[in-house]
């Protein structure tokens, strides 16, 4: 085999630069909806092949910089549809956003091939690799959108999640990847033969938990109904098409026969419910006796809320869930005073000063259904909001308005998040979404059924029975991080011994 590296070590750093952009184009095109993984995968070799011996740390900075910068800008196209929903008002600022943000994300990946090249350890990247991914679930608030272990998702090997998690399946994507460089350079067969062992691992072990029995639920399956109204952004909260959409929604609500449960998307109802009593009486008699989860909107002496509520058979209001992960410059503003002197706010927030976070998690009591853990919108882009700290819920459900996400990527990169949380906590999760995609997904992360994106209309759906508890529920991500972490320091010590 001959040595991959010999041509690298002649390229200028312009041209390196170039080939390891698109690579990350490339990488992009693993996201939803292309998931092209048989294309992603190989082009993450590439910046491992650029990061050649005799790269100085400068030089393997601006090649992890790159990569992310085609990555991101591929897989994060959709952030320009929130500025266009307002194009006279909010327009100019889309291209700037997408540009920023890829930009700033890129950092995140720099800094492991920064770090590792000042180390003289090249295998280092891998570890501070993830590390930089795991942060991106924290840092400013997290943005852990398009996680690199994400590539294996309409693969079987997404369901390694619910052993090792996401930020476990960047981890082993990345060490694969940079076996299989190294081969190239060393011709070395044990690295050769790990790389063989890792990826027959992730398969085998992907059919194994595809393969795992689900315990068959007890009496008569539990019927839920998806709401979808179809209500673009942009005509929403249109005085003329408000009714028309909550119209639709009602229309679909009281279709027979009557379900076990109704869910409604996020800020379904057109007014905040601090003024919506008569209106809930008019969504209770659609309903009938069948409770139902709603989309809502609220005000608190003075603080706006993003919220959803649970309305039980009787029609009364019996449990309120505040969302608590709020989208920074959409549903608020940092440094609110500022950025009002140059008129920029949030594109979603509903005053001056945005939302408020609430509290924090909390399960919904749904009697014979179980108990639920609700997600609204953003916050199932976490994997450590899919998990309470207390007792398990019996399912996840998300609400969402990806109206803001436009037509193309972000809608479904979502879903797929969506399903992500359901593999790694072995939970059913209902989703409900505003204009799609709408769907009930089982405790291995399988679509069951769903309503196509820009598509009106309901879905009845049997309750998918829960896995027992996944290893990664119990875990986290603490085992990851001290692995990690282990790994950084062996890899620091041996840098300094070798330094002296």
């Amino acid at each position: 085999m001959s040595d991959l590296f010999a041509p690298m070590r002649g390229l200028s750093l312009r041209l390196r630069l170039v080939i390891t952009l698109l690579a990350g184009v490339a990488f992009g095109l693993g996201q939803a909806p292309f998931d092209l993984t048989g294309l992603a995968l190989p082009a993450l070799l590439v910046p491992f092949l650029m990061l050649s011996p005799e790269v100085c740390r400068r030089q393997a900075g601006w090649i992890g910089w790159a990569f992310g910068v085609g990555y991101f800008g591929t897989s994060l196209t959709w952030i320009v549809n929130p500025f266009q929903v307002d194009a006279a008002t909010t327009g100019w600022m889309a291209p700037f956003a997408l540009v920023l943000i890829a930009a700033g994300l890129a950092i995140f990946w720099a800094m492991p091939f920064w770090l590792a090249a000042s180390s003289g350890l090249r295998w280092l990247v891998v570890p501070l690799w993830t590390l930089a991914e795991l942060s991106r679930a924290y840092i400013l608030t997290g943005f852990p959108w398009g996680l690199v272990g994400y590539v294996w998702t309409p693969t079987i090997g997404a369901q390694w999640a619910a052993v090792i998690g996401p930020h476990g399946l960047t981890l082993l994507t990345l060490t694969i990847a940079w076996l299989a460089s190294e081969v190239s350079r060393t011709r070395a067969l044990p690295l050769g033969l790990a790389a063989i062992a890792l990826a027959i691992g992730l398969i085998g072990g992907g059919v194994y938990l595809q393969n795992r029995p689900i315990a068959p639920q007890e009496g008569t399956p539990k019927i839920v109904r998806l709401v979808q109204p179809n209500a673009p952004q942009d005509q929403k909260w249109q005085r003329d098409m408000i009714p028309v959409f909550f119209n639709r929604l009602l229309s679909f609500t009281e279709v027979g026969p009557r379900p076990d449960l109704i869910i409604w998307p996020e800020t379904a109802m057109p007014m905040l419910l601090n003024n919506a009593e008569e209106a809930l009486g008019v969504v209770s008699q659609s309903a009938g006796p069948v409770p139902m989860i709603v989309g809502i909107q609220r005000e608190d002496d003075g603080r706006y809320y993003n919220s959803l509520i649970l309305q039980d058979a009787s029609g009364q209001t019996s449990a309120v869930y505040d969302k608590h992960h709020l989208v920074p410059f959409g549903e608020y503003m940092p440094f609110p005073d500022l950025f009002a002197r140059i008129n920029v706010g949030g594109l979603a927030q509903r005053a001056a000063s945005g939302y408020s976070a609430g509290p924090g998690p909390r399960l919904l009591d749904l009697g014979p259904l179980g108990k639920a853990l609700p997600l609204i919108c953003y916050e199932a882009v976490f994997p450590q909001h899919a998990k309470t700290g207390g007792s398990r819920p019996d399912m996840l459900i998300q609400i969402t308005n990806d109206a803001w996400f436009g037509t193309w990527s972000g809608p479904y990169q979502h879903l797929a998040q969506a399903r992500m949380r359901a593999i790694e906590q072995g939970l059913p999760m209902l989703r409900s979404a505003n204009t799609g995609v709408s769907a009930v997904i089982d405790a291995k992360g399988r679509i069951v059924d769903s309503i196509d994106l820009g598509q009106a209309g309901y879905i009845d759906v049997p309750l998918p029975a829960a896995l027992s508890d996944t290893i990664y529920s119990r875990s986290g991500d603490v085992p990851l991080l001290v692995l990690l972490l282990g790994l950084t320091l062996v890899g620091a010590l041996r840098a300094r011994s070798n330094s002296h």
